[in-house]
């Protein structure tokens, strides 16, 4: 399927979920007999169901207004303090708390949007101020803007940590990682002295020999060849991005729920059931990880291609060969950033010990900076959300700033 075809496809089904929405509130208007009935109830719940099915996802805000502080309230106000055609920077800025513990928290192009990260935003944000890399759809940025290499994403995070100034702290979720640790060798290597005071790394492929994964097995299963020919789509007329090549993120998405497609059924199966016993708490609970998780963008082809090349296929960055601009980079240059690697012990994305071979391949940092963390139950998602996140992971993210601030 090319992505033109998708795309009739998708606003076919467009039609299709108004028409569903349609007969949805109709057959759920208070003033209806019908709704309060057994098969007023099954109706409700088969419409919302194929309302959901055919519904085209579009990316959510982070809508954090304000936070929680010892009992007492404070707004939030996100603000794009710097933009770039691939990416803006948002600051969440904490009325009437002073700009200190600055933290840049990375997130992933592979797919999601960085919305998806709105849980660890929350809950760091009480104890950090916080940046976020929000990365563009790339069928939303027009040709004229030029590619996006993987080269380009490294240096976006040198001017970002630029911009934000010596003694800011970096956090980097899954993908990123790798970017965000050759980011910090380089501006090592340079002496910039905005250099990351620390630097997290959570759930991210640094040595892809380690323990591989389904994600890993695929990558190698298919010749670089194959992801150009295949997963490679030019983005349809009637878009700003028109003619881009891209890597779609539907085909992105189709592969994270082929994955797990048996527990990805269960869970309408289960939706269902919530709708018709009228237990909104879980369908509420549905509903805010599929809005979510279903929207996706489209990743810039040679950023998605030289990915999948250097850190898949050739694990250039654990077996040293990985180069910047051109040029070798030296993560023994990096011995002043405290270093702190998490992982979760039921990661069936990225496997155990990939992250943690960045405690290896910077080998001049003091054993004292360093710290390496397997939180047990954890799976991919659950490393930045959800209970054991905010249980166990954000304190211990929050402690290793507060201790090299």
């Amino acid at each position: 399927m090319n992505y033109q075809t998708y795309d009739f496809f998708t606003r076919g089904a467009h039609i299709m979920h108004e028409g569903f929405s349609l007969m949805n509130d109709v057959a759920n208007n208070p003033a209806n007999l019908f709704s309060h009935t057994l098969p007023g109830r099954i109706t409700r719940a088969s419409l919302e169901t194929a309302m959901r099915l055919t519904r085209r996802y579009e990316k959510l805000g982070f809508n954090i207004d304000e936070i929680v502080i010892n009992k007492r309230r404070y707004q939030v106000r996100e603000d794009i303090v710097l933009s770039k055609p691939f990416c803006d920077l948002i600051h969440f800025n904490r009325k009437g708390i002073s700009d200190d513990h600055k933290v840049l928290l990375v997130a992933p192009l592979s797919g999601h949007f960085a919305t998806l990260l709105k849980g660890t935003v929350e809950a760091l944000l009480p104890d950090h101020e916080i940046y976020v890399t929000d990365w563009a759809d790339a069928r939303e940025v027009p040709l004229e803007e030029g590619p996006f290499s993987f080269d380009c994403y490294v240096s976006y995070l040198i001017n970002f940590l630029e911009y934000l100034g010596e003694g800011t702290h970096m956090i980097a979720i899954c993908q990123p990682t790798v970017q965000a640790l050759i980011a910090t060798a380089v501006m090592a290597q340079r002496k910039n002295k905005c250099v990351p005071k620390s630097l997290t790394l959570m759930a991210g492929p640094i040595d892809t020999s380690r323990n591989p994964t389904r994600v890993n097995d695929f990558s190698n299963q298919h010749s670089m060849a194959w992801f150009r020919n295949v997963a490679i789509m030019k983005v349809p007329y009637g878009y700003p991005g028109e003619g881009r090549q891209v890597y779609p993120g539907f085909m992105q998405l189709g592969g994270f729920i082929s994955m797990n497609q048996q527990s990805h059924i269960r869970k309408y199966m289960d939706f269902y059931q919530n709708l018709f016993m009228g237990e909104e708490e879980d369908a509420d609970r549905f509903r805010a990880f599929y809005d979510e998780y279903l929207a996706v963008l489209d990743i810039p082809a040679e950023f998605y291609l030289e990915t999948i090349e250097s850190v898949f296929k050739n694990n250039k960055l654990a077996r040293g060969a990985i180069k910047y601009e051109g040029l070798p980079v030296d993560f023994e240059s990096i011995d002043n950033t405290a270093l702190l690697t998490v992982e979760g012990a039921d990661d069936d994305i990225c496997g155990l010990g990939q992250t943690e071979a960045a405690q290896d391949i910077c080998k001049n940092i003091p054993k004292s900076m360093r710290k390496h963390h397997v939180q047990q139950g954890a799976g991919h998602y659950g490393i930045f959300s959800g209970s054991k996140f905010r249980k166990h992971i954000r304190p211990l993210i929050t402690d290793f700033i507060h201790k090299y601030d």
